[in-house]
């Protein structure tokens, strides 16, 4: 029990601290130190190039450790320092370092957080305890947008900073409370019963040869791809018609989508296994494909809210499935957590050029165009996974077969 709850306050506290500042930063730099536009864009895309490139090498140096607890301590420690330095160093190169060190601590917490479930808690429990983790993350994120929106409004853009610090503060802290002996360390990386007088595959091997993986990584890509674009075109809308007023409506947009992931991630924990991933997985895809088409019927910004709140369905089925897939596809191998940082990279990519992609198609065509060229994207990506994808979950008819050691 003792560990069960240090693994729900390390994925509480972690919410908001896996992704670094992001906007927060922005609105202190521009309303505090008066930064221009340019300026604060490229900071903000450092800490995202940071965290893209070092997802895969994150991975795999998850699987090459043993000290996976102390790993997310360390990073924990970095962000933590990161917020507490800003606010002291607001130049711009100052800013620039502490946002490549924060985007690059980051990359750790997802890979490393799913080795400790994986190994602490085995892979018969795998699949129930990620979807706890995921919604203790959604209500840490629910807890932490609403109290970074309180504290503001009395204590100014610092409060934010100090606010981060405490949650890394807090992760370090429960980690710390998860016993290392508890941790089965081959377990942790997905190898099984060991490995002993059993050669493994490369990394590169594990990646390149292992096609339902490659397939997943693009359906990963297509899936946000579709997705990352839309709330900030949904904030945009927002802010058009009333900019004090869309502001707040953006953070209820956050806090309400946060709040509907939490019964879809323990949905997946308690069906994924009985239903399989498939099923959850294109349905997730199905809502994403009709959020797109319902933005166009309405600019009323509560129904904007309401239509954007269902975010919480796809991305809280999606956050919960994703560790589970990539679980199944490396089982044996011991290249789980390098595979989930190489699929998480597919998906940065894939929410990078979202908003580039959108951003184009809005000043050519309009918004509901971008909403439905990004919902028609989903749709794509729903037949491409129907079509291409096998089921992973054991036992399940049309499961993949569990990779096996080569050798």
């Amino acid at each position: 029990m003792r560990r069960e709850r240090a693994l729900d306050a390390l994925n509480f506290f972690l919410a908001d601290v896996r992704d670094g500042l992001g906007p927060y930063l922005a609105v202190y730099l521009l309303a505090v130190h008066h930064w221009d536009q340019a300026s604060t864009g490229l900071v903000l895309s450092i800490a995202g190039i940071a965290g893209l490139l070092a997802q895969t090498p994150a991975g795999a140096l998850v699987d090459g450790l043993r000290t996976r607890r102390g790993l997310v301590a360390a990073a924990a420690v970095v962000v933590a320092g990161v917020c507490l330095a800003i606010p002291l160093w607001p130049g711009f190169w100052p800013v620039a370092a502490a946002q490549l060190a924060s985007g690059a601590a980051s990359a750790v917490f997802p890979p490393a957080i799913a080795a400790i479930t994986l190994g602490l808690c085995g892979r018969a429990a795998f699949t129930r305890r990620t979807g706890r983790n995921e919604a203790w993350n959604h209500g840490g994120n629910a807890f932490a947008a609403a109290a970074a929106g309180g504290l503001s409004l009395w204590y100014g853009p610092l409060a934010v900073f100090a606010l981060l610090a405490t949650m890394a503060l807090g992760s370090l802290i429960s980690v710390l409370c998860i016993p290392a002996s508890a941790i089965d360390n081959d377990l942790a990386r997905g190898r099984e019963g060991g490995g002993s007088g059993t050669e493994q595959p490369s990394a590169w091997a594990t990646l390149s040869g292992n096609r339902a993986l490659l397939i997943f990584a693009g359906c990963v890509a297509l899936f946000h791809f579709a997705n990352a674009a839309m709330l900030p075109l949904v904030g945009q809308k927002l802010a058009q018609q009333d900019l004090n007023r869309g502001t707040a409506m953006l953070s209820m947009c956050i806090v309400g989508a946060q709040l509907v992931m939490v019964p879809m991630a323990m949905l997946v924990g308690a069906r994924a296994d009985a239903w399989g991933r498939k099923p959850l997985f294109l349905a997730g895809f199905a809502v994403l494909a009709l959020r797109g088409a319902l933005y166009t019927t309405s600019d009323d910004p509560w129904w904007l809210l309401a239509v954007q709140t269902m975010d919480g369905v796809g991305a809280g089925l999606y956050g919960a499935l994703f560790p589970l897939v990539v679980a199944d596809l490396t089982r044996g191998s011991g290249h789980f957590n390098v595979s989930l940082g190489a699929v998480a990279t597919a998906q940065g990519i894939g929410a990078s050029v979202s908003n580039a992609a959108a951003g184009f198609v809005v000043v050519h065509a309009g918004y509901d165009a971008a909403f439905l060229a990004l919902g028609a994207l989903a749709a794509l990506g729903g037949v491409v996974f129907w079509w291409l994808m096998p089921e992973t979950a054991t036992g399940k008819a049309g499961a993949a077969p569990v990779p096996v050691a080569a050798g």
